[in-house]
């Protein structure tokens, strides 16, 4: 369906992760993966969604000058905040420790931002997802970083991995947002852009 109306676009999804590129594929589009070196900093002022804004946006930026007129480039970033502090990545097991203990017995939010651009539009979208955990025990929690790989998601963990199955006890709003894509609004804007550019 989706497919069919943007048989004639190029997109070009802009994430190294195999999540994002699975959702890609599940919605049955045809999409090239390129990558770009970019620095995820950001203004210090910026708070909750203003950030993942930011970075998803800040992530198009290197693209611009290359960007023909039947590309879609889609970028994107994760979030996790809690405690009015913004999560990202841990740099190693002990900072990922401190981020799932500092989440255990709590509710969190996810926050994924997208940023869709062509050479003639460009929206950013955003969902957030509150997720509440179980009390974890500090085994629990060390042999989740010992048997996966926390180091490459936002506030240190997957809910579609061992960690979410037995520790996520609420969820309120978009699944698919908090492993890395609000899927629902990509369709919705790709589907704006197939019908009105």
């Amino acid at each position: 369906m989706l497919k069919e109306k943007l048989k004639d676009r190029h997109i070009i999804l802009a994430s190294g992760s195999p999540r994002r590129q699975q959702f890609f594929k599940d919605l049955g589009l045809d999409f090239e993966v390129r990558l770009k070196e970019v620095k995820e900093e950001y203004p210090n002022k910026l708070l909750h969604f203003e950030i993942s804004d930011y970075l998803a946006q800040l992530k198009s930026l290197p693209f611009l000058d290359e960007l023909k007129d039947n590309d879609i480039l889609v970028t994107s970033d994760t979030i996790v905040w809690h405690k009015n502090t913004a999560l990202g990545k841990p740099r190693n097991n002990d900072e990922a420790f401190a981020m799932l203990k500092a989440m255990s017995d709590q509710t969190h939010e996810v926050i994924t931002s997208v940023c869709i651009r062509t050479k003639i539009y460009q929206k950013t979208v955003n969902a957030v997802t509150k997720v509440t955990f179980k009390d974890f025990t500090d085994n629990e929690i060390w042999h989740y970083i010992n048997n996966y790989s926390p180091l490459d998601k936002a506030g240190a963990y997957g809910i579609q991995e061992w960690i979410g199955q037995i520790g996520v006890v609420g969820i309120e709003g978009s699944f698919f947002n908090v492993v890395g894509m609000p899927t629902h609004l990509v369709y919705e804007t790709l589907n704006t852009i197939a019908d009105e550019f």
